[in-house]
């Protein structure tokens, strides 16, 4: 159920790659998985390099709720674009990945896509 107040429920996804696959795994993922995740309307609301470690790498989408983010990512990762796609060669570049959810208000998605902004 959306948040009554209208805000978003965020999903920070980090990513611990494998050393020496930071060029590819932006590769695949700016050349190839965003524009999936956007052609499927999922609003990524930023995704990078870390700053502060090497091979890391993360991923920000917002959702209306939990079940939102459920439905949205069970339709793109059980896909066959995506599994008969990009999904070997991107699982290959991951050591392990780390996701957490929290709520933010409609503004705060805003900032936070505005300060984070993907040059894909």
């Amino acid at each position: 159920m959306p948040h009554p107040t209208g805000k978003r429920l965020i999903e920070v996804r980090a990513y611990k790659l494998k050393a020496g696959t930071g060029a590819e795994f932006n590769r695949l993922i700016t050349t190839i998985a965003l524009p999936m995740l956007r052609a499927v309307d999922m609003d990524v609301v930023a995704c990078g390099a870390s700053a502060h470690e090497a091979d890391t790498y993360y991923l920000i989408r917002a959702y209306a709720d939990l079940a939102d983010l459920n439905a949205q990512q069970d339709a793109f990762y059980g896909s066959d674009a995506w599994r008969l796609g990009p999904r070997e060669a991107v699982l290959a570049c991951i050591d392990h990945f780390l996701n957490t959810v929290l709520w933010l208000s409609p503004e705060g998605v805003e900032d936070l896509r505005r300060s984070n902004p993907m040059d894909i």
